[in-house]
């Protein structure tokens, strides 16, 4: 599980502003361990690729975002998250892909206590993902999106939308998006963050052919190099800036279907965010030359007339986002590129949900 970041977490034990922090993320009371059954829930979300970046903190202790921004959610691609709440484990326990995650674990355990308070049973919960984790794909989002989820339904408790995207940002900033389908706006506003769609899937549907140039781990968690970007790289303010006319240009862009000024708008934030990363100290470098491969090759494809555009996140896959008709072609050019390993391929999708009988 991994855009994304690798926030510190608000313990119920931190100051009375975290405390109160927390009692308004949670709608209602928390139940104690006697009130709640032993109950296995099931919920899927999809990861979502941010196509104006979600890059800084406004305030580490709660994980707010320094600027708002827009993605779209995925279809394809997903996680599945598990939670059986339980008073016969003396600890939580976590599973991803059916081997045990002991690194993982207290990333899970702080969302659980946020979703159904410190003085829950402990629980039993199962991951399952369809695509690399911890590699630039959003896969924390989907992770902590599908967890909000599962868990409020195992305690119980009853959340809108808004609510449990709180909670998930309060995990990772980019899960709060993955609550919600289609086109997803996050808006950083200053004491919390207000999150819905703007288009549905349907409305406008696009394509999201993805290349895969390094499937492992990025060496650099997103977490520490939004810190890293803020406190060293000089472009950092500048970024923060210039976030608000290029929401405000490709939310005009999705409204009016128009995929050019889309396109133009995206990959100029793309490599503004990029920018501010390479200009930190030390720098950070998430690409490689399968990445500028690719790149290349979605160039010549534009140069040809075709309708398709790049993005890119805090890891090495590039991400090719085009009408459907041009997915073959733009599938075919990036499997042929030099470094990549596989190719994925996604149309938009719903947002985060409970899984039926499950």
């Amino acid at each position: 599980m991994s855009e994304s970041d690798e926030p510190r977490f608000i313990s119920h034990h931190d100051s009375h502003a975290a405390a109160t922090y927390t009692r308004l993320l949670l709608s209602k009371k928390t139940p104690n361990s006697s009130d709640q059954k032993k109950m296995r829930t099931e919920a899927q979300a999809q990861p979502n690729i941010a196509l104006i970046k979600y890059w800084g903190k406004r305030d580490i202790e709660r994980n707010l975002p320094a600027v708002s921004s827009l993605s779209v959610t995925l279809d394809s691609l997903w996680t599945r998250m598990s939670v059986e709440f339980s008073a016969d484990l003396a600890a939580d326990e976590l599973v991803v892909n059916t081997a045990v995650s002991e690194e993982m674990l207290p990333r899970v355990s702080e969302c659980l206590d946020l979703v159904a308070g410190s003085d829950r049973p402990r629980a039993m919960v199962t991951s399952e993902c369809n695509f690399p984790i911890a590699a630039g794909l959003a896969s924390s989002a989907s992770a902590f999106a599908a967890l909000v989820v599962a868990a409020s339904e195992a305690a119980g408790i009853e959340r809108d939308e808004l609510s449990l995207a709180r909670l998930a940002g309060a995990a990772s900033g980019s899960a709060a998006r993955s609550l919600f389908g289609g086109f997803v706006e996050l808006q950083a506003n200053e004491e919390n963050i207000d999150v819905s769609t703007i288009a549905d899937a349907d409305t406008w549907p696009l394509t999201v052919v993805i290349a895969i140039t390094a499937p492992g781990a990025k060496p650099v968690g997103s977490g520490e190099a939004m810190n890293r970007s803020a406190k060293s790289s000089p472009f950092y303010s500048s970024w923060v800036q210039q976030q608000a006319a290029d929401l405000a240009t490709a939310r005009e862009a999705v409204l009016s279907k128009d995929f050019g000024k889309l396109a133009t708008v995206s990959e100029h934030n793309c490599l503004k965010m990029h920018s501010v990363m390479w200009a930190s100290r030390p720098p950070i470098v998430y690409w490689n030359s399968a990445t500028l491969a690719c790149m290349e090759a979605v160039r010549q494809l534009q140069n040809d007339g075709h309708a398709v555009f790049f993005t890119i996140d805090a890891g090495p896959q590039l991400k090719a986002v085009c009408l459907p008709d041009e997915t073959d072609l733009v599938r075919s050019t990036l499997d042929a590129c030099s470094g990549v390993e596989r190719t994925m391929v996604s149309g938009l999708g719903a947002g985060a949900r409970l899984l039926e009988g499950k």
